[in-house]
């Protein structure tokens, strides 16, 4: 698979701002500062397409990226985090509701990908993120970020643990790293397997 393309394509503050479905859509969601937009950068191979930063809650709109592919085009969706403390109640509930509309709205919705940090256990954010997606029978796929902050033994080990939390079949979790690369392809090939 070779990428021709990664472009911004909409942004959106609000259901009202979305963009009609133009190609399936893949979204990435998560805690604040877990590494979506570096994932969705290192998936396109572009070093800033998706604007990444240190400062958790950054992310505060809906972003949807074309990605142009000599197999089939896709829409990224990088959507905001959640969970991060410093940030106004009503200014979570204004995120949570964007986020809770796009995915309730969207008929080109073809994956969710929820990131894990994987130094982190996963909450109960997660697990009920997961359910109310099987709910709404939107396929979802963990893909556990950061592995590269873990050596090589403590690494295997935090993996086979996460997956027991999370309590899913084993092919719907990956671990990826944005800077070294590890999981891309799979998660390629599990993106392709559902648009």
């Amino acid at each position: 698979m070779k990428i021709r393309s990664a472009e911004p394509y909409a942004i959106a503050a609000g259901r009202e701002g979305f963009p009609a479905p133009a190609a399936p859509e893949v979204a990435f969601l998560g805690r604040s500062n877990v590494g979506k937009s570096s994932l969705i950068n290192k998936l396109v191979q572009r070093k800033a397409l998706a604007r990444t930063s240190g400062t958790p809650g950054k992310t505060r709109l809906v972003h949807w990226y074309r990605i142009e592919r000599d197999t089939r085009d896709v829409l990224f969706v990088d959507l905001p985090g959640y969970g991060y403390a410093k940030v106004a109640k009503v200014e979570r509930a204004k995120w949570q509701g964007l986020v809770e509309s796009y995915l309730e709205a969207r008929s080109a919705l073809k994956l969710a990908v929820l990131l894990q940090d994987l130094r982190r256990d996963v909450s109960d954010d997660e697990l009920l993120l997961i359910d109310w997606l099987g709910e709404r029978d939107i396929p979802v796929l963990v893909a556990l970020t950061k592995i590269d902050k873990l050596k090589p033994m403590r690494r295997a080990a935090r993996v086979k643990q996460l997956k027991r939390q999370l309590a899913l079949p084993a092919a719907r979790v990956l671990a990826t790293s944005a800077v070294t690369k590890l999981g891309v392809a799979e998660l390629w090939r599990a993106i392709d397997a559902h648009i």
